[in-house]
């Protein structure tokens, strides 16, 4: 069973303070933690979605939406959870789904830790089969520890390629005209060109949407080689298994390029941008120096000022 819906911020707070002897040391994407209680699994994400899966995941829910109320009783939760409901019906359409499609996708845009990595994948609409297999339609349900374990399985079968922007890279190249969307723009391009290249027999070439597409290429009026047959997508994961496999694939070059990071700065970062991020943040810029963060981390993120705050 698997309840999940929306809470406020305090209820985040009470969240995260009660699970605190309970978390798991590892987390999904995105999650601020995940907790085993009895016969439930919670896990927590940075948007404030709760989730609860097991066989008392109905009691356990209930019992925090009766705390979220009593919290916020000005904030409709049935309302909440009926306008989340909307948004999980995505229309998938099968000409796109079934086809032979080049995709691409990215992770670690909103990871203060840990380098972006943007991949693309073409699948041939004959794997499409396996990659169900795979679990690769459900890839947002995936864990790090899934993923770590299907990626080395599905690269054997699936071309890519893949783009490794570091942090040192992205802290000298980011400005007020080359923002984080150009920087994925670029990266997105310079990725799917060269597969478009490489595999011609396509039906789609798709982009999990995360700009408008005219504000998309006007990203890339400066960039040689720019890929025009785009099919713009969000949620372009559920929608084409290319995007899906580009997702993982990039995630897992993510994961690998962490647990580097980790090792070599002796000890375990938190992903996301959240409060951990500070402490962990502040930790290092004391032991290594400030301008460490130069290297490990993304700047302009507000992680940084509240990190340099900490250390004065």
């Amino acid at each position: 069973m698997t309840i999940s819906f929306k809470v406020s911020e305090n209820t985040k707070q009470e969240l995260i303070h009660y699970f605190e002897d309970k978390k798991r040391e590892k987390t999904p994407p995105y999650a601020v933690f995940q907790a085993k209680e009895e016969d439930t699994v919670v896990t927590l994400y940075e948007s404030g979605k709760v989730v609860f899966q097991g066989v008392s995941a109905d009691i356990d829910a209930a019992l925090w939406k009766q705390r979220e109320k009593f919290l916020n009783p000005q904030s409709n939760l049935e309302e909440k959870e009926k306008k989340e409901k909307k948004k999980k019906e995505v229309f998938v359409d099968p000409n796109i789904y079934y086809s032979s499609a080049i995709g691409s996708d990215e992770v670690g845009t909103g990871d203060y830790f840990g380098p972006i990595v943007v991949t693309a994948c073409f699948v041939d609409k004959e794997k499409i089969a396996y990659l169900e297999s795979m679990k690769v339609k459900d890839s947002k349900k995936m864990t790090d520890e899934m993923i770590l374990q299907a990626v080395p399985k599905i690269i054997k079968e699936i071309p890519y390629q893949s783009f490794i922007f570091t942090n040192e890279e992205y802290n000298k190249k980011y400005s007020e005209n080359l923002n984080m969307n150009k920087i994925k723009a670029i990266l997105h391009n310079k990725v799917l060109s060269i597969m478009k290249e490489k595999y011609p027999k396509y039906d789609y070439i798709i982009i999990d949407e995360f700009a408008p597409k005219y504000v998309y290429y006007h990203y890339l009026k400066d960039s040689p080689n720019v890929v025009r047959d785009l099919t713009f997508l969000t949620k372009g994961e559920d929608k084409s298994l290319a995007v899906a496999c580009a997702s993982l694939i990039s995630r897992f070059i993510f994961l690998k390029e962490y647990q580097k990071l980790e090792k070599q700065m002796g000890i375990s970062l938190p992903k996301g941008a959240g409060l951990k991020v500070d402490e962990v943040g502040a930790w290092i810029a004391e032991k290594f120096g400030k301008d460490k963060l130069k290297e490990i981390a993304k700047l302009n993120f507000k992680n940084t000022d509240r990190i340099l705050e900490k250390i004065k």
